[in-house]
C-alpha cells in the first residue's frame, strides 16, 4: 500500500498532449465503452464539438425553492432549447420538464442531507436503477464527499451506481462535493477528480482551480465544471471560458444562469464559449447585445 508520507508530488502530467486512447470517438475514455453507453454520452457531450452545456436545477434537494428555481415549469421550457443536457431530480424533470424535449437527462440520483444540517456530507444512492431506465437517464449523478466524514458511503454509493450503471449503459456522472470545510485547492480536485474516475465514473463534474489543465489532463474521463454560486454575469462567462481553456468538456450551470436578471440569454452567451469559441470577452457583448444592455463605464 502506499504510503501517503514521503509520497513525491506528481508533476509530469503532460497538459499540452492529447489524450492517446480516443480511437475516433468524440469523448474522452470512452473509446472501449459498449454502444449503448456511447449513445448515452453522445446525447450529453454534442459530437459536433465534444463539450456540453448543462443546465442544473437539481438545487431543490437539499435546499429547498431556491432564488429563481421557484417555478421551475416556467423557468425550465426558457431555457432547456439552449441545454444540450438538463441536470435535475426525477421529481422535478417528471413534474416540470415536458417529455417532448428530448433532452439528455442528467438524473440526480444521490441524496440524504439537507440545509439544515451542518454536515451534508452523508448521502446515499437514492433513486433505483429501474426508475433511471424508465426515466431515460443519459447519466446518473452521484455526489461524493472526499476527504469529508461521510467519504466512506460516498465512495460506496457510487460504485455501487456505476456498477449498475455498467450493467444497463448508463453512465454515471460523479460529482466533487466541497463542503464548508474542505479545501479548494488544486491538490485536491487532483486527487478528487482521479479517483472518481479510477473507480469508473465515465463523466466527472468539478470545480475551477488554479493549475486546472492539470487537472485536466490528469483525469482520463471528461470533466464538466460546475458554476457554483451566484457571481456577476461576465465573471462567470470567464470562468467558462477559462475552464474550456483549460481542458474541460464543458460546464454545468445553475444559478449563474437562473439566477441572473436574463436567464436566457445567460445560456446562450455560455453556449457560444463551450461550442463556438467565442472568447469570454465576446461572450459578454452577445449577452450584453441580446438583453439589451450598456456596459457600465
Amino acid at each position: 500500500m502506499a504510503d501517503v508520507i514521503g509520497n513525491k508530488d506528481a508533476k509530469n502530467f503532460g497538459e499540452n498532449v492529447a489524450f492517446a486512447n480516443n480511437g475516433d470517438f468524440h469523448v474522452k475514455g470512452a473509446a472501449n465503452l459498449d454502444w449503448g453507453m456511447k449513445d448515452r454520452l453522445s446525447r450529453i457531450f454534442n459530437p459536433k464539438t465534444g463539450k456540453t452545456v448543462m443546465l442544473a436545477f437539481d438545487h431543490g434537494y437539499f435546499m429547498g425553492p431556491t432564488s429563481g428555481l421557484e417555478r421551475l415549469d416556467l423557468l425550465i421550457p426558457e431555457l432547456a432549447e439552449h441545454a444540450d443536457c438538463l441536470m435535475g431530480t426525477r421529481g422535478a424533470i417528471r413534474t416540470s420538464v415536458p417529455a417532448n424535449y428530448n433532452k439528455a437527462i442528467a438524473l440526480r440520483a444521490s441524496s440524504g442531507s439537507s440545509v439544515l444540517q451542518d454536515d451534508l456530507s452523508h448521502e446515499s444512492m437514492v433513486v433505483d436503477i429501474d426508475d433511471a431506465i424508465k426515466m431515460n437517464a443519459s447519466a446518473i449523478a452521484i455526489q461524493t464527499f472526499i476527504g469529508a466524514d461521510g467519504q466512506k458511503e460516498t465512495i460506496e454509493e457510487l460504485n455501487k451506481a456505476i456498477n449498475l450503471g455498467s450493467k444497463y449503459s448508463i453512465p454515471t456522472m460523479g460529482v466533487v462535493a466541497v463542503g464548508k470545510q474542505m479545501e479548494r485547492t488544486n491538490k485536491f480536485f487532483l486527487l478528487a477528480t482521479r479517483m472518481l474516475a479510477e473507480f469508473g465514473a465515465q463523466i466527472v463534474k468539478t470545480y475551477y482551480c488554479d493549475d486546472f489543465e492539470k487537472v485536466a489532463a490528469a483525469c482520463p474521463v471528461p470533466l464538466v465544471v460546475a458554476g457554483g454560486k451566484k457571481i456577476p454575469e461576465q465573471d462567470a462567462l470567464t470562468l467558462a471560458y477559462n475552464s474550456i481553456q483549460g481542458g474541460a468538456a464543458g460546464v454545468d450551470m445553475g444559478r449563474n444562469i437562473f439566477q441572473s436578471k436574463h436567464p436566457k440569454e445567460m445560456i446562450q452567451a455560455v453556449n457560444k464559449v463551450v461550442h463556438d469559441g467565442f472568447t469570454d470577452k465576446e461572450a459578454y457583448e452577445y449577452f450584453l447585445d441580446l438583453s439589451q444592455i450598456k456596459a457600465e463605464v
